[in-house]
């Protein structure tokens, strides 16, 4: 992908293809973020492994299956206008789903890799009470040197942080960096780092966000 694009929102029009439960007999959603070079099945067959029943899954697609160009930990105007127009997609999506009576606490944003570090910046930017927020293999997106100082508050939302220590995508020392800003936002951190694993998601990682967003939709479905 060029790092610049004469269109300004160049995720704006991309499908959102969906699975689980049907909207209107949904009692919540996940928004499932697929990784760079990767697509829609791939995330949903990844989010099946770990969503409820009962829950809708919508899995929104990226312009040349990537969100933006280069690494999350570039500067931000190195992977605009990308980096904004995937921010906004979700958004977006969070808004159609409160609109159709799905409210915030009862979606979920989950994400791996690429999709990861969009699913948490978007938490992050978007503050309020959330079902779920999973990375696996990901982080807050900046430079080094980002303060992570984000207005608001996650209200005790649900983060599963889930990463290798030695993987060549995303620096440990910034999954660590992005549990603590997520925790100074009020949310509820699970940080689990896997000595020498792949850039990948491993069994322990499913069974824990099943537990999590199990417990999660059950809590928001009587809330």
């Amino acid at each position: 992908m060029a790092a610049q694009s004469r269109d300004p929102d160049p995720h704006g029009s991309g499908r959102v293809v969906s699975a689980g439960m049907p909207l209107e007999e949904a009692t919540g959603a996940i928004i499932a973020i697929h990784g760079r070079g990767a697509d829609a099945a791939d995330i949903i067959a990844l989010t099946r492994e770990v969503a409820p029943d009962g829950v809708a899954i919508f899995a929104p697609e990226a312009a040349g299956n990537s969100w933006y160009p280069f690494r999350f930990i570039e500067p931000f105007e190195r992977n605009e206008p990308y980096l904004s127009s995937a921010l906004r997609r979700v958004a977006n999506l969070i808004g159609d789903l409160e609109e159709n009576r799905i409210a915030p606490e009862r979606i979920a944003l989950l994400g791996f890799s690429q999709g990861a570090c969009l699913a948490l910046e978007s938490a992050a930017r978007n503050p309020r009470r959330y079902a779920g927020i999973i990375g696996f293999s990901g982080g807050l997106i900046g430079p080094p040197g980002t303060p992570f100082a984000y207005p608001g508050s996650l209200e005790g939302s649900p983060v599963f942080l889930g990463c290798s220590d030695i993987d060549a995508h995303i620096p440990v020392a910034r999954v660590h960096e992005s549990a603590e800003a997520l925790k100074r936002m009020g949310a509820v951190v699970e940080t689990r780092i896997y000595p020498g694993m792949a850039h990948t998601v491993n069994n322990d990682e499913l069974n824990a966000v099943r537990l999590l967003l199990t417990e999660a939709f059950r809590d928001s479905a009587h809330g």
